[in-house]
Order: C-alpha cells, then structure tokens, then sequence
C-alpha cells in the first residue's frame, strides 16, 4: 500500500502537487486554527509549518541574482542582430506598459462598480508614515549601478538587468574574443536551470508550509469585515487574466489561451504562496520554456525584465484599493484623477521591485499623486497578504504571455509544445 502511494505521488505533475499541498495546508492551517484558537494556532503554525515555507523561498532566492544575470546575458547573445534585440525590446516594453495600463483601468472599474469603501469608517485607523517616492530622474539614475558586484550582493534587479543588457551587447560587440565568455555565461545558465530543477522538486512541500501559516495567522476573522474588497479584487484579476492576457493571445497570437494557463499553472502556484514575482523566476522560466515552446533566448530576455517592470496585478491593485479609500473617506475623484493614477501607477509600476509587499510602497506614491490620505493604508495592509497572493500570480501570468507572444511573432515559438496535451 505504502509503495502505491508512493508511486502515485512520484507519477503526478508537479501543478498537481502544488495544488494538493496547497490545499492540505490551508485545512491544516485553519484547523490549527480553529483547535488551538487564534493566537494558539497562530504560534502553532509559525513555529511548526513557517520554517518549510522560508526554506524554499531562501531556496528561490538563492537562485535570482545568479539565473537573472546568466539568463538575460544568454538571451542577449544569443541575438547577435542587434537590430532584432532592439525590436523585441521596444515591443516587449510596449506590450507590458499596455497590459498594465488595462489592468489598472480593470481595477478602477471594479471599484467604482462595486463600491468597497463605502460604509466604512477609516476615521480611527492609525496613521501610515509614507516613504516619499524618488523624483523620475532618481528612477532613471538609480537602474544603473555604480558597483555591479554591491547590487547583485544586495538583490537589487533592476540594476541587475541594466548590467547584463549592457554586458550582453557588450560581448556581442567584442565578437570573436567575445565568444569563450559567452560560452561560459550559456554553462552557468544551464547550470542554474539544473539547479532550478532540484529546488523546484522541494516546491510543493514548500507551499504546504507558507500556505499552513497564512491560513493559520489570518483565519477568516480578517477577510469578513473586508469581504467586498477582496472579492472585487480576485474578480478583476480573473477578468484581466481570461480576457486581457488570454484573449491578447487568442487575438494577436491564433493560440488556444486554455492551453496557456495550463502550462503555467505550476508557475501560478508558486507565485501565489510566495508572493514575489522575482522569486517565482526558475519557475515561471521553466514553464514557459518546457510547457510552452518558448526559446530560451525569449524567455531568457523577456521573462527577467518583465519579473521587475511589468506588474499587471500589482498596477490592477491599486485601482481597486485607491477607489476604496476614497470611497471610505468619502472624496470624489475627478476624471483628471483617474487619468492621473493610471498614469502613475503605470509608470510606477516599471521601478517596483518584484518582491513580496511592493505593492503597498507603490499606493503610497499613487494615493500622493491625487491627494487622498494615506491612514486609508493602514487597513488595507491588515489584508495585503491576502491580496498580494493573487496580484503576484497575475503579475507571472502577464510575464509569460508577453513572453509567448514576443516568441509567436518572432517565430521562436514551438506550437508542438504549445499544443501538447502533457
């Protein structure tokens, strides 16, 4: 009996045990929860199911720097054409601003429809000290590092991924002498691929455990009383995802968007229970290239730089969030306002870092830009997490469809793959 079990576990796909574990933490979770009380169960899953949870997000963190940087300088010199580098950069970018500028629309929308803030008191919260935002010229100065070695010890990937655009184009310009350096970036990256192979083995146990603890600490004492905002915000999520990203694909591409959710449905998971886009990378990566079709020179090149500008979920988020408080505070907002946070929020999204919690750093520069308070944070941080779980999965979703359309129209897409039922 032990060993079909055994062999039932080994022959199922990885989304398929993700999923389950997934599950079995969240009635893990809320039964420790329910057994042991609040602050009991709380305690119980912090100190027995958090650990395995922060195992494997060190585990994904060990692999950013090293993958983002061998994998974007792969891409990079892999297209020796520097006029079609510069062609699937401009349309790449181009495709990630429009998708996110439709998602903080979708977000606005949902909020004026579905009215969350209204009849709630934000009067008595606490107030939120802001973290003033760098002017646009600091933006720009900041990307570029002054010490590459000192931003890859800190994480710090935008200025990672200017680094290796540029160390790419470089070694494509040495030409021959540049080609025993590009040899040994291609190694390193099938390195860390295999390396990602092996931390990605460990993922559903590593989702059990960070499922375990949010579904302990939080309970349903916090989604009640904020029900309305959460629901809204999932829904625009499914909206943007269905028909944004997948309809973007059956439009332009002539793919089967079903087809691609199910392909990068492991990648979902992930992100969803880690809630850091940067972090989900190998996964996102590994989907898009093995389940989809997608080259790696693509994927190497639009996957990373997605991971840090393009936020689709995140900008979606603070549609929802910003009309919520608003509403709460009883302030109506012009149309110039509404022009002015989607502006804003896509373009802030370009420099908000893919990790867990970026989101609210970004509400306090777009609630700033038209003037509504920011004590209105305070309650929406209470269900961050909550919300942070499905924007980062709509954030990676938004990453690989760019990806699979960048592919389909450069002709690096393998519909094969693409079209497989496996």
């Amino acid at each position: 009996m032990a060993a079909e079990k055994a062999g039932f576990w080994k022959g199922m796909v990885l989304w398929k045990k993700i999923f389950f574990m997934l599950a079995a933490g969240m009635v893990v979770g809320m039964a420790s929860r329910a057994i042991l009380g609040g602050p009991g169960g709380e305690a119980f899953v912090t100190t027995w199911f958090k650990p395995i949870g922060t195992l494997f997000i060190n585990l994904i963190n060990m692999l950013i720097v090293p993958l983002i940087f061998s994998s974007l300088v792969v891409g990079l010199t892999s297209m020796d054409d520097i006029k079609k580098m510069g062609r699937i950069g401009a349309k790449t970018f181009a495709v990630y601003l429009a998708t996110t500028a439709v998602a903080i629309t979708i977000g606005l929308a949902i909020g004026i429809l579905l009215q969350p803030g209204v009849g709630i008191d934000l009067a008595a919260s606490a107030v939120v000290e802001a973290k003033e935002a760098p002017n646009f010229v600091q933006t720009l100065l900041d990307m570029v590092p002054s010490n590459p070695v000192d931003a890859m010890a800190k994480g710090t990937v935008l200025q990672i991924i200017v680094f290796a655009i540029l160390f790419g184009i470089a070694i494509n310009l040495a030409g021959e002498k540049g080609k025993p350096l590009a040899s040994l970036m291609e190694s390193l990256a099938d390195t860390m691929y295999r390396l990602t192979d092996i931390v990605i083995a460990f993922a559903p146990y590593g989702v059990f455990g960070l499922m375990a603890w949010v579904a302990g600490k939080f309970g349903l004492d916090v989604l009640l009383p904020l029900g309305k905002i959460i629901i809204g915000f999932y829904f625009g999520c499914l909206l943007h995802a269905v028909f944004t990203l997948g309809g973007t694909l059956a439009f332009f591409a002539r793919l089967n968007p079903m087809r691609f959710f199910k392909g990068i449905i492991s990648a979902q998971a992930v992100a969803f229970t880690t809630t850091s886009s940067s972090g989900t990378l190998p996964v996102t990566m590994e989907c898009v290239q093995e389940n989809l079709g997608v080259s790696k020179p693509i994927s190497s090149f639009v996957l990373p730089l997605g991971a840090t500008i393009n936020m689709d979920g995140t900008a979606l988020y603070q549609g929802v969030a910003v009309l919520f408080i608003a509403q709460a505070y009883s302030i109506d907002l012009t149309t110039a306002n509404y022009i002015t946070i989607i502006l804003t929020s896509t373009l802030a999204s370009i420099g908000s870092a893919g990790v867990p919690g970026a989101g609210l750093i970004m509400l306090t520069l777009v609630l700033t830009s038209v003037g509504l308070p920011l004590e209105g944070i305070a309650l929406v941080a209470g269900i961050d997490r909550i919300l942070d779980m499905a924007r980062t999965a709509i954030n990676v979703t938004g990453d690989s469809m760019v990806a699979v359309l960048m592919a389909k129209s450069e002709g690096e897409l393998d519909e094969n793959i693409y079209n497989s039922d496996t």
